[in-house]
């Protein structure tokens, strides 16, 4: 894993350390060509540049983010404010995380991209990767 990503994970609190790791080593298991990295201050994985899955501390719990995650058509993952193609889902607990769902939506990640490393580029147009 990561070590700038280890050294993230370490920094929260007890609770939020454990979904933190959890979610860590589930993309990293299910991505293992993803490039991770920390980005805008929070965790990252990324496909031939383009980020795709992430997560953050939100004063709600641990944010998990997927880039194109509206495109995914999962109840469980929330729409952002509908500028760009993200979704994504609070965590309180370690129990909280459903694996399956975890590794269908990583997979999802990985099929269903929208292009975010050429946003700024193209002034903000998204255009469909695949």
């Amino acid at each position: 894993m990561n070590k700038d990503i280890q050294a993230y994970n370490r920094s929260q609190s007890p609770g939020d350390k454990k979904i933190c790791a959890l979610l860590a080593e589930e993309i990293d298991r299910h991505l293992p060509e993803a490039e991770s990295k920390i980005w805008h201050a929070h965790p990252v994985w990324f496909l031939e540049g383009n980020p795709v899955a992430g997560y953050s501390k939100q004063k709600a719990g641990i944010r998990l983010m997927f880039w194109s995650g509206a495109g995914f058509e999962e109840e469980a993952l929330q729409p952002g404010t509908g500028k760009f193609k993200d979704a994504s889902i609070i965590y309180t607990s370690e129990e909280e995380i459903n694996s399956k769902h975890l590794k269908r939506w990583l997979k999802k990640a990985r099929d269903i991209q929208w292009d975010y490393k050429n946003i700024v580029k193209r002034k903000g147009v998204l255009e469909r990767l695949k």
